[in-house]
């Protein structure tokens, strides 16, 4: 028989034994963080672009704004195409750059000392029929024992674009909003003497119509361009017009160019005026010459 203190003591040890158990069994507070990895941003993938200003229209591929693997382009109503590959590198023997596409391939002439502005090898060639064989792609370039591609066919729309930019050779360029010239050239009850200016800046593209204090801004998405009424303040070396563009700072900076001349990076014509453009926050640069 079991004496009530012996079975007290039993009932006292069995408690404390679940307690423990309990304690060692149950999920402990901890103190490690878990940080969850960081998304790895994605590549932009390579495409082609098909961009427009003044100057004329462009194809480019390329992933994003990196430099292109391929720079198509069609000066404005001059019926020639210039090809330029950036990772060609010039030959002295040779003189000439073979686009090729949809079992189609024609010659250019390419300057075999490389080109300067570019980078790369250029190629030049009268626009033909052929062009739009070729851009049926695939696409590909070769300079002697050099390649680039095969490159996707551009998208049917931007393609068709592009040929029919590059088949203009007299038409008209699109002509921006029409302004008061007048009210343009007055500032604080006084006459402007700036003289009219046409800027342009590639990549991202867009152009600039400059009269007195008046800027028609454009970019592709805007061929028509939007008016922008701004300040403008003199100075010994150029002049800035500072103004606003969807509530956000709008300036433009003008100065000399340093010799030979401002290029555009896309044609082979030079400017008197470097450019500097601050809009939506962004900070673009170009060249500008008299309108």
């Amino acid at each position: 028989m079991v004496s009530k203190s012996s079975l007290a003591g039993a009932l006292v040890s069995l408690g404390l034994c679940l307690a423990a158990c309990s304690e060692r069994g149950a999920p402990q507070p901890s103190n490690t963080v878990t940080v969850e990895a960081p998304v790895e941003s994605r590549k932009e993938v390579a495409k082609w672009q098909l961009l427009s200003s003044g100057e004329g229209t462009a194809l480019r591929f390329a992933e994003g704004e990196a430099t292109p693997a391929i720079h198509l382009f069609c000066p404005s109503r001059s019926g020639q195409l210039i090809v330029n590959v950036p990772a060609f590198k010039p030959i002295a023997s040779e003189e000439r750059l073979s686009l090729g596409g949809g079992g189609t391939v024609v010659a250019l002439v390419a300057n075999s000392g490389g080109d300067a502005m570019r980078g790369g090898v250029t190629g030049e060639v009268p626009v033909s029929a052929e062009l739009a064989t070729i851009l049926a792609g695939p696409i590909s370039a070769s300079y002697g024992a050099q390649s680039a591609g095969p490159f996707t066919s551009p998208a049917d729309a931007d393609r068709a674009a592009f040929l029919a930019a590059c088949g203009e050779k007299t038409s008209a360029p699109v002509s921006p909003k029409p302004v008061s010239s007048v009210a343009c050239r007055m500032q604080d009850g006084a006459e402007l003497t700036a003289t009219p200016l046409r800027a342009i800046g590639t990549e991202p593209f867009w152009g600039a119509g400059i009269e007195g204090r008046c800027i028609t801004y454009s970019t592709p998405e805007d061929q028509q361009g939007t008016r922008i009424w701004t300040r403008f303040t003199p100075g010994p070396d150029g002049g800035i017009w500072s103004g606003s563009l969807d509530g956000r700072e709008f300036e433009l900076r003008t100065r000399p160019a340093a010799p030979p001349g401002c290029s555009d990076g896309m044609s082979d014509n030079r400017y008197p005026h470097s450019v500097m453009l601050r809009v939506r926050g962004e900070t673009r640069r170009g060249c500008a010459k008299p309108a």
